[in-house]
């Protein structure tokens, strides 16, 4: 299958996110009615390079993916992920967090915090090969390729959750839709906040070199703790949603 993943040897078949499994996010629904059901992006779950390692990674409560998004336009918006929320933490007031790093390409990540007066923060972090992003607790988060090249992202995430999807598909999306022209807003949302843009973090948070390969984590688990228990780490998501 063209589809396939080979990660060290492990052959891999995606889940497949099709056009019309999204159709209650995009900006152009009147395309949408009449596109064709194509395949939007491809999710490959639970990757490891040896058994060894993936005992490691479950014991840990981890879970280590890649995802792959081709270029194309939706209608007038740029081509991209469903969007999701994390749900709280068992014991705490906070969201599970998540860690993402494009390996090929561009992404422009979306990220938005709401609360019960609505969304209180959107956060734009453009990214290329190599750059690390963060979702903190609290945020909704989708991801757009707007380049012209496909993008392979990868992220680590807590393994102990379902994320929320209803939350973006009751709004038809997340507060801002980026289209050939531009970010525009969303008008199912109210009183959104203008969107901040912030650099990809800086990888010596995680004892990372610049572009090195953040799976490289799977040898010091013990810097992930933070996705599984975020509400220790206040200070460290604060410095990272205040750094311009």
């Amino acid at each position: 299958m063209g589809n396939e993943l080979n990660f060290f040897g492990h052959i891999r078949t995606p889940d497949i996110r099709m056009l019309h499994d999204i159709d209650d996010v995009l900006y152009d629904t009147e395309w949408s009615r009449t596109a064709k059901n194509t395949e939007l992006y491809y999710m490959y779950r639970d990757l490891y390079r040896n058994e060894k390692e993936h005992e490691a990674i479950r014991s840990q409560h981890l879970r280590y993916d890649i995802t792959v998004i081709p270029p194309q336009m939706l209608g007038k918006e740029y081509v991209k992920t469903a969007g999701h929320y994390h749900p709280t933490v068992p014991g705490a007031s906070v969201s599970y967090a998540e860690l993402y790093q494009v390996l090929e390409g561009k992404a422009n990540y979306l990220l938005q915090r709401k609360s019960a007066k609505g969304i209180e923060d959107v956060v734009v972090v453009d990214a290329e090969a190599g750059d690390i992003v963060m979702v903190p607790p609290g945020y909704g988060h989708i991801t757009i390729n707007s380049s012209s090249e496909t993008l392979k992202m990868a992220n680590w995430v807590c393994s102990e959750f379902s994320s929320m999807y209803d939350p973006i598909k009751e709004r038809s999306g997340a507060a801002y839709y980026l289209l050939g022209t531009g970010y525009v807003a969303n008008p199912k949302y109210s009183d959104i906040p203008p969107i901040r843009y912030l650099k990809p973090i800086d990888p010596s948070i995680l004892e990372l070199a610049k572009g090195e390969d953040m799976y490289n984590l799977v040898n010091s688990l013990d810097k992930l703790d933070f996705l599984k228990r975020p509400h220790l780490y206040d200070a460290m998501f604060s410095n990272i949603l205040s750094s311009e």
